[in-house]
């Protein structure tokens, strides 16, 4: 049997137990409403992505999910804990377990990459400095940079620049990983490559991924599901066949790359010109 297909077989067992479960979030922005209701659960050992058009949301979801944002309601678990509940201490050992690697890579321009790599060990553990080393070259060698972690940030390529913040996400072998657009602004062949990084990851580490992407060759080559959100709502979570195949048409618009027919409310655009309350 192929990694894949244990992949696949993994998350369809219901036993297997979730790793986030989100209930009734809704967020805001000020006055603005950016989540509505958003209901949603990641299988151990699956990838899910989260996919979605400029201003769907997916932003705001993953801050959600990582603690950067707090809900105005809802519940969010993540491996088991309510995060809203926890306190300093619980929430940096529950931080010690996932992993984050965020859009273009926000590695520290004056740091080497090394260093880089071993800022969540110095966060969250006591090792010394020289088993921290030996750890930050041992993430750089998964990731396929071998002795890269003396330069400096900015003499790396783009795509180097994301492999370096993978290692930094994974240096604390994290249960749950988290990518931020890991395929923008790469070309095809980079992009290409950055996905079966992931993939690989999880087979071999055993983790669970959440890739938020609007990168539809991404996000149909590495997702066992995936969880479509429009204008802060979730349309729809299900398999690739799943979303290839339903016909929900602002679904096939965005695979399809078609606008949407913009949806006006009379009354509350006369209100936005008069300025109303």
């Amino acid at each position: 049997m192929t990694a894949q297909a244990e992949s696949t077989r993994a998350t369809s067992n219901p036993e297997a137990g979730p790793v986030i479960e989100i209930h009734g979030l809704n967020a805001f922005y000020g006055t603005r409403q950016i989540l509505f209701d958003v209901d949603l659960t990641v299988r151990r050992g699956e990838i899910m992505v989260i996919m979605g058009g400029s201003g769907s949301g997916k932003s705001t979801l993953l801050r959600h999910l990582v603690g950067l944002n707090t809900p105005t309601s809802g519940v969010i678990r993540l491996l088991g804990q309510d995060i809203a509940a926890l306190g300093a201490l619980e929430m940096q050992d529950l931080r010690r377990r996932i992993g984050v690697a965020f859009q273009g890579g926000a590695l520290f321009s004056s740091m080497s990459v090394a260093e880089n790599i071993m800022l969540p060990l110095q966060e969250h553990t006591r090792l010394d400095r020289k088993t921290m080393e030996i750890m930050a070259r041992m993430k750089l060698e998964v990731v396929d940079l071998p002795g890269f972690g003396d330069l400096m940030p900015s003499e790396l390529s783009g795509g180097m620049l994301k492999r370096a913040a993978v290692a930094r996400a994974i240096v604390t072998d994290p249960q749950l990983l988290f990518f931020d657009e890991p395929s923008a602004g790469l070309d095809p062949a980079v992009s290409a490559a950055l996905d079966d990084l992931i993939r690989q990851l999880r087979d071999a580490m055993d983790m669970s991924v959440v890739v938020v992407t609007h990168e539809l060759e991404s996000a149909f080559g590495i997702a066992d599901r995936i969880t479509v959100l429009d204008l802060g709502r979730i349309l729809m979570t299900g398999t690739t066949e799943e979303i290839r195949g339903c016909d929900n048409e602002r679904i096939q618009n965005l695979l399809n790359r078609r606008p949407s027919a913009a949806q006006v409310d009379a009354d509350a655009y006369l209100k936005r010109l008069t300025g109303a309350a």
